[in-house]
C-alpha cells in the first residue's frame, strides 16, 4: 500500500525567508563593521560614524573645518542618506535639529559603513536623544585691551561671533592682527590690544556683534572710537 503524498507547505527545513535573509545579511554586515572599522583620517569628504550615547550615528564633516587632532565639526544625519524617505523620517526623528556640532575625534569609530545602520536611533525607531553628547560647533573672535604689565587686567572691546566655520574666524583674525600691526600699544593707552578666537557662548550672544553683517576691521575701529570718546 502506497503511502500518502503530503505536499510541505512553506519553506524547506533551516531554509530563510527573503526577509529574514535580510535581517541575517544585515546582522553580517553590522558585524563586519564593527570588527573591520576603516579608519579615518582628517580631510577626507567621506561620511564618518560617530558615538552617541549606546548607538552609532552617520555624520558629515564640515569641509574646511576637519584640520583639528581632538575636535571636528560634523552634522548628524539619517543613515540612509541620501535616499527618497530619509530626509522626511530624519526630520520626524530629530536629525535636523542640531546643526553643525562640535565632535570630539575620540568619538569617530571610523569611515561610516553600511553595517552601522543597525546601531542607529533610526533603525531602533527612537528619536535623537535632546543631549547628544556634542556643543554646537560656532566660534568667537574676542578683541581684548590687556595691561601692559604682563597681568591678566584689561576687558574686552569687542566680540565677534558666532562663526559658523573656524576659517571664516580664523580670516577675521588675521585681518584684525593685520590692522593691528604697530599699533597694538597705542590705541588705547596702557593696554595692548589682541585678538584671539574661541567656542562662542551662546548665554551672551546679546554681547555679540555679527561678523556677517559688518566688516571686523570696520566694528574694531567703531569699538576703539567708543573707548576713546
Amino acid at each position: 500500500m502506497k503511502r500518502p503524498f503530503f505536499r510541505r507547505c512553506g519553506h524547506a527545513p533551516g531554509a530563510l525567508s527573503p526577509e529574514d535573509r535580510a535581517v541575517v545579511d544585515q546582522f553580517r554586515a553590522m558585524l563586519t563593521a564593527l570588527r573591520n572599522p576603516e579608519p579615518w583620517a582628517p580631510g577626507s569628504a567621506r561620511d564618518i560614524a560617530v558615538r552617541v550615547g549606546p548607538f552609532v550615528e552617520r555624520a558629515h564633516t564640515r569641509p574646511g573645518d576637519d584640520h583639528g587632532p581632538d575636535m571636528i565639526a560634523v552634522a548628524l544625519v539619517h543613515p540612509d542618506t541620501p535616499h527618497a524617505g530619509a530626509y522626511l523620517h530624519g526630520r520626524q526623528l530629530g536629525y535636523a535639529n542640531y546643526g553643525w556640532l562640535r565632535c570630539e575625534t575620540s568619538a569617530i569609530l571610523g569611515f561610516w559603513q553600511p553595517g552601522y545602520a543597525m546601531l542607529t536611533h533610526a533603525a531602533a525607531g527612537l528619536p535623537l536623544p535632546d543631549d547628544v553628547g556634542m556643543a554646537p560647533a560656532h566660534y568667537a573672535l574676542y578683541i581684548e585691551a590687556r595691561k601692559r604689565d604682563d597681568s591678566r587686567d584689561g576687558y574686552t572691546l569687542l566680540r565677534l561671533g558666532p562663526y559658523t566655520q573656524t576659517r571664516h574666524a580664523q580670516q577675521d583674525h588675521d585681518r584684525l592682527t593685520a590692522a593691528l600691526d604697530g599699533r597694538e600699544t597705542t590705541l588705547v593707552p596702557g593696554y595692548r590690544v589682541g585678538a584671539r578666537y574661541a567656542p562662542f557662548d551662546v548665554s551672551d550672544h546679546q554681547l555679540f556683534a555679527d561678523p556677517y553683517e559688518a566688516d571686523a576691521v570696520a566694528l574694531l575701529d567703531g569699538a576703539v572710537a567708543g573707548v576713546s570718546a
